[in-house]
């Protein structure tokens, strides 16, 4: 099978292993000279940054690096990047890593040229015409990991420390003009970072899938991102130098980024919270929710999930879908229950009310109340489904 293309959807994707290598052509093709590669500590140490700055300097760019990206990224990684890069002078970003990184990246490059303060342009309404669009600096992409599909989104997540609450910053410049999808990068994952990665693509393939409205586009790419996640995910978890799963999977994170613009929904209203009050792995919490949030959302979606079991080989039914989701975490090492990621009730009503005020609750089939919120999350709690 041929693992190389050239895509223009949604932005222009340079897919297939080696293409690392075009790192410096791809940094042409969006406007840099002097870019600043935005990535994190773990990263930062290995084999792949130092080649890609060598790279990038061997063919006359003047690259350098800042790399204080936290896991959940906060105002003060994206303030403390825009200083670096306006001290020197870059003229783009080159955003490195996993979905935090390509996050704050992200956010970096479109808050270079603003006054306002970037809360000012969480996605609220048209919140985003408040920016300035000359100001937003190119942006490079290049993931590491096959989950957030961030390289294909005009978004990025920040937490707010004061409010301990996770802000979608969007503009629809913050496209990346050029993404590397290389996935001899994502070799070196460990199995449980594999697993809640790949998770996290399942999460948006298919919470985009079960969005309301009319996005037949949207609704083709999610189910293919299912399906690729059905037939790739154990593999890549199971054998992690397998090229061909890691592939499928970065394609699959990729397709869930995109068709994601449609809708996400209570599996990410309540993972928000959980993350920036308790510090979990965001793909992993949303695969704990996830099984609880299709059954809450059953009434409004069953007729969809069956046409998708259909699609992946599956029996043609609810139910036959839900215990692959519950078959796939257990194989793949996630917990049946909140508590297994450290997760306990004292905060329960206080997640409930985040979650009906975060961006993504409008998505749900089922509209999200705090009730419903609160029950969704009290059955994850117990492992009650």
């Amino acid at each position: 099978m041929m693992l190389t293309a050239n895509w223009n959807y949604p932005t222009a994707v340079r897919f297939g292993p080696g293409r690392i290598a075009e790192l410096p052509d791809a940094c042409r093709a969006a406007g840099m000279a002097k870019p600043l590669l935005v990535t994190d500590p773990g990263l930062s140490g290995l084999p792949m940054i130092g080649e890609a700055v060598a790279r990038c300097r061997a063919a006359g760019l003047a690259v350098a690096v800042y790399d204080k990206v936290q896991p959940n990224p906060v105002e003060a990684n994206v303030t403390e990047g825009i200083a670096v890069l306006r001290a020197g002078g870059h003229d783009g970003v080159i955003a490195f890593g996993g979905g935090s990184a390509l996050d704050c990246g992200k956010v970096i490059a479109f808050m270079a040229g603003q006054t306002r303060p970037m809360w000012d342009f969480e996605d609220i309404g048209d919140w985003w015409t408040r920016a300035d669009p000359d100001g937003i600096a190119p942006v490079v992409a290049v993931p590491t990991t096959a989950g957030t599909g961030s390289e294909v989104g005009r978004a990025g997540v920040i937490t707010n420390v004061e409010t301990h609450t996770k802000k979608v910053i969007f503009h629809p410049k913050m496209m990346p003009k050029v993404v590397i999808c290389d996935p001899e990068l994502t070799i070196g994952l460990p199995p449980a970072v594999t697993a809640g990665t790949g998770m996290d693509a399942l999460a948006h393939c298919l919470e985009a899938y079960c969005a309301p409205g009319f996005h037949p586009l949207a609704d083709g790419v999610a189910a293919e991102g299912v399906r690729l996640v059905k037939a790739f995910l154990p593999r890549a978890v199971a054998h992690g130098a397998d090229i061909e799963a890691r592939a499928q999977m970065m394609a699959a994170a990729a397709m869930g980024a995109t068709a994601f613009q449609k809708g996400l929904g209570a599996v990410h209203s309540l993972s928000h919270p959980v993350g920036a009050l308790y510090g979990t792995h965001h793909g992993m919490t949303n695969a704990v929710f996830m099984p609880y949030v299709l059954a809450f959302n059953r009434p409004a979606i069953e007729e969809r999930i069956v046409r998708l079991a259909a699609y992946c080989g599956l029996e043609p039914s609810f139910d036959a879908f839900l215990q692959w989701v519950l078959d796939l975490r257990r194989d793949i090492g996630v917990p049946h229950t909140l508590a297994g990621l450290g997760v306990d009730g004292a905060k329960a009503a206080l997640i409930a009310g985040m979650a009906i005020a975060d961006p993504t609750a409008g998505g749900n089939p089922v509209p999200l109340t705090g009730e419903g919120a609160a029950a969704i999350f009290e059955a994850a709690l117990a492992g009650r489904l």
